[in-house]
């Protein structure tokens, strides 16, 4: 290695963090390496040599230039909520949060060449409840009764940043947090479209009740789901368009109204009144039976984002390619294929330009059609 550079150690601890791996196990898969030498590197007590940081880089999938530079910012555990904390290991969380940094990185990077919508999320952490919060913040979005076509969209429409959150992993659905004035929200698009709508929902319920608390624990999980319920299934939509004698094939037909699982409907049902404790245990047994807990029958349209399609065709069109992004910001491209994986019709694919980043006019990017 020729090139001559500050090693950051903070960058490795954060490199491995997003790899889910464990200092015992990096030592083992850059070896013959002992775990205090690791230690030693994050620490800053010393740093590897030119030869050991090309094996570490390989090991965590980052190129070697990633490893040097300023200090990235980094998520703690407390500042996000995770839709199921109680389920995730160390590491699983780990990966999260790593993700959440570098899409700090790529928000940042797009950020300095795109305009994008501002944050209109109101406090309402003072309404009485989870649904009053729901029934206040369709309000004063001017949403009404209706369903809400697609959630990806609403979000970045009063200023979310979504992102992919691509941890392999059951446990690991969604998480949100606020960094300064700008709300994050990433979703694993691995599970059903209707799961991560509901998942969507449920963390802007964090966003707007939660933003000057810990969002943790279960008491706030209860809140953000009865959030996302209420918000997704307004209470006179659901009193006027629900049977009161539901069956598990009733609710396969009426949830494409509001684009929820049959789970999720079943449940708003019971809290509106309209199932009885025993008929909504009795539809629970049932759903569970014909496995519609892991896969959703009838599976809606996954929802996409306009806002990194728009930034993806634009860039596109000044022939830069993800390579480019990756170069620009010290990583994987497979970092930014993650990040909007499932969210974004458009890929950057191709040759792409050969000095990587341009100097250009912001663009003024907006969403529409949110829920038109």
């Amino acid at each position: 290695m020729n090139e001559v550079f500050e090693f950051n150690p903070a960058r490795l601890t954060l490199a491995r963090k997003r790899r889910g791996m464990t200092k015992t196990k990096l030592a083992s898969a850059i070896g013959p390496v002992d775990l205090r030498s690791v230690s030693a590197y994050e620490s800053g007590e010393f740093s590897p040599d030119g030869e050991r940081l090309e094996l570490i880089a390989k090991a965590l999938g980052f190129p070697v230039e990633f490893f040097c530079g300023d200090d990235l910012e980094v998520l703690s555990p407390d500042a996000a909520s995770f839709r199921a904390m109680s389920k995730m290991t160390a590491g699983q969380k780990d990966m999260a949060l790593g993700a959440g940094a570098i899409a700090l990185l790529v928000n940042g990077w797009i950020e300095e060449r795109f305009e994008l919508p501002a944050a209109n999320l109101p406090d309402l952490s003072r309404e009485r409840s989870p649904e009053a919060a729901a029934d206040s913040l369709r309000r004063l979005w001017g949403l009404g009764e209706l369903p809400i076509k697609n959630t990806i969209h609403l979000l970045e429409s009063k200023g979310v940043r979504v992102f992919s959150l691509s941890v392999d992993a059951a446990e690991v659905d969604a998480f949100s947090m606020w960094r300064g004035n700008t709300p994050f929200v990433f979703l694993n698009t691995k599970k059903s479209a209707e799961h991560s709508r509901f998942d969507a929902g449920h963390e802007l319920g964090h966003l707007v009740m939660h933003r000057h608390g810990a969002p943790q624990g279960q008491d706030a999980e209860r809140e953000a789901n009865a959030f996302a319920s209420a918000f997704l299934m307004p209470r006179a939509s659901v009193l006027a368009n629900a049977p009161r004698m539901a069956t598990v094939d009733h609710l396969i037909k009426l949830k494409k109204y509001w684009t929820v699982s049959v789970a999720a409907l079943a449940y708003r049902l019971h809290t509106v009144s309209i199932l009885t404790e025993w008929h909504y245990r009795t539809l629970c047994i049932e759903i569970a039976s014909r496995g519609y807990r892991k896969r959703e029958p009838e599976e809606a349209q996954r929802e996409t984002s306009q806002i990194l399609a728009k930034v993806f065709t634009a860039l596109r069109e000044e022939k830069l390619s993800k390579g480019d992004i990756a170069k620009d910001l010290r990583v994987a491209s497979e970092e930014i294929e993650q990040l909007v994986f499932g969210l974004a019709i458009v890929g950057l694919t191709g040759a792409g330009s050969a000095g990587g980043s341009v100097n250009r006019q912001r663009q003024h990017l907006r969403v529409v059609g949110s829920n038109d």
